[in-house]
């Protein structure tokens, strides 16, 4: 599944060590859709790797793909929505990958960095 929108909350990191002794870490993000009635949507991403490589920040435009399950606790039922894939987005809608996004083309070019007004019309219509 995917889900495209604007990331507008980064919670505070969990982390700890499993029954077997191995030590995991998992971040959670909320996403808001751009649509007629905005929904949020609150996944998270399991693995410290994960974390650092997809480096989200607040007020990015992401694709999420993520997978949906569910798990039983004290007669309860908990969804889990965990993201496996992230695609940055241009303001033009394109998607950017995480290595683009991180070049320097591609902070140089990003939407409000537009070269110094000199009082010309430069376009040709």
């Amino acid at each position: 599944m995917e889900l495209q929108g604007k990331v507008i909350a980064i919670l505070e990191p969990r982390s700890g060590v499993s029954k077997q002794g191995n030590a995991w870490k998992s971040q959670e993000y909320v996403i808001e859709t751009h649509d007629q009635y905005p929904k949020k949507m609150c996944f998270d991403v399991w693995g410290e790797d994960k974390i650092q490589e997809f480096n989200i920040q607040v007020g990015e435009e992401l694709k999420v793909f993520f997978d949906v399950d569910a798990r039983q606790w004290n007669d309860r039922w908990f969804n889990s929505i965990r993201a496996w894939k992230i695609e940055r987005v241009a303001a033009q809608g394109t998607q950017v990958s995480p290595q683009q996004a991180a070049s320097p083309q591609y902070a140089s070019s990003t939407p409000g960095n537009f070269p110094p007004d000199n009082g010309k019309d430069e376009f040709p219509f």
